[in-house]
Parts: structure tokens; C-alpha cells; sequence
């Protein structure tokens, strides 16, 4: 496939996975992190905690929520959050500018510690996820979003081996969705720009053509 067929015709605009639809915030997300491998402990962290917090809501939601629940869960700091007490979570659930569930709001501090053990284990949280994938991320090439699973055999998996460490809010569909927000996987679509495809199609034409 030509990078030219991720430009609508005529329009000279960039083709995207059809999820993120025209709202800038949605847009700059599917742009810029979507799919994009992620590695540092406490993003990965994060963004479990906002996976889990997705439960029964659009990513929208949670996503135009981030800075509220930065500001809110002291930056996302797992250390500060595993010690939270009754006044902590009094305070959260007055927060307007997040989700007010109280089961997503125990969920974020318990798993806060359960992120810690496993921490202080011989693999850190991100060495241990990526193992599943072996460290590399699994391109897919679907075509259209039907084709997209809501969850894998290996978000099954990683959702049970999760649980088995005390883990909370971490089902497959989140799992898998999680799988796909930090690069686990790269579900973009064979027609958007950021499929990897066009990314080596870019490359290459890009190479001087060589001297006859």
C-alpha cells in the first residue's frame, strides 16, 4: 500500500482511524500517543488507573478528564496514592472534575499498591508487561473498525494474571483497550497515517534515487 492512499482525494487531508472523529482534544490523542509504545513505569501506571476508571464510559470522557485527575491523584504518583486514607477518598469523591465512583476510587489506590509489589519485584511493571509481547509491539492490519477485537486470548490473559496480583477494574475489554493505548498493539487501521506501513512508505521515499 502507497502512503498516498492515506490522503482523502482531492481534499489533501489525513486519513485517521475513524474512532477519534474531528474533536482536537480526540484527535491530538489518536495523533500523538495512540498506539505509540510507552514504557516509563508510572505513565503506564496512569493509564491504567484512567483504563480502569473508562469502565461503562467512553475514553472521551476520561480523556478530557486527565488533567483533573492528574491534579487530583497527586500527578499520578503510585507511591502517594497506595497511602491514601478516608480523607483522600472523602475528597475525591467531591470532586466534580472526575468520575465520583466509589469502587473505581478504592480500585485506583489499591492497585497503586498492588503496582508497587509488583515494583519491588525482580522485573519492573514495564519490563513484566512487555515480556508478553516479547518487547515489541503487535502490528495488526485491519481494514475496517469492525474488524478490531474488544478483547485477545492475550488480554485474557494478562487480565487473569492481573487479578491473580490483586488488581482491580482490569477485565479483558480494558486490558485489551489498554494493550492498544500504550502500544502493546498497534490497531490503527490499514488506511490511517499511523499504521506503520506508512511509515516505512515515507522512509523511503524520502531516499535519494540512486546515480545511473
Amino acid at each position: 500500500m502507497k502512503y498516498a492512499e492515506t490522503i482523502a482525494p482531492h481534499t489533501q487531508e489525513l486519513v485517521r482511524c475513524p474512532w477519534c472523529g474531528e474533536d482536537p482534544v480526540y484527535v491530538a490523542y489518536h495523533d500523538q500517543e495512540w498506539g505509540q509504545p510507552l514504557t516509563d513505569n508510572q505513565r503506564l501506571f496512569e493509564a491504567l488507573i484512567l483504563d480502569g476508571a473508562q469502565a461503562g464510559l467512553s475514553w472521551i470522557t476520561i480523556l478530557k478528564r486527565r488533567p483533573a485527575y492528574r491534579a487530583a491523584f497527586d500527578n499520578m504518583n503510585p507511591e502517594k496514592i497506595a497511602h491514601y486514607g478516608e480523607k483522600d477518598i472523602t475528597r475525591l469523591m467531591e470532586n466534580p472534575r472526575i468520575i465520583r465512583n466509589k469502587r473505581k476510587i478504592l480500585s485506583a489506590i489499591e492497585n497503586a499498591r498492588c503496582f508497587l509489589a509488583m515494583m519491588e519485584g525482580p522485573l519492573s511493571f514495564s519490563q513484566w508487561l512487555w515480556n508478553w509481547v516479547e518487547g515489541e509491539p503487535l502490528i495488526h492490519h485491519f481494514r475496517t473498525p469492525g474488524e478490531v477485537p474488544a478483547s485477545t486470548d492475550l488480554s485474557c490473559t494478562i487480565s487473569k494474571e492481573l487479578k491473580k496480583r490483586g488488581f482491580s477494574f482490569v477485565g479483558p475489554t480494558i486490558i485489551y483497550a489498554y494493550m492498544q493505548a500504550v502500544g502493546m498493539v498497534n490497531d490503527h487501521l490499514l488506511s490511517c497515517f499511523k499504521h506503520p506501513l506508512h511509515g516505512k512508505a515515507r522512509a523511503a521515499s524520502k531516499r535519494k534515487a540512486p546515480r545511473i
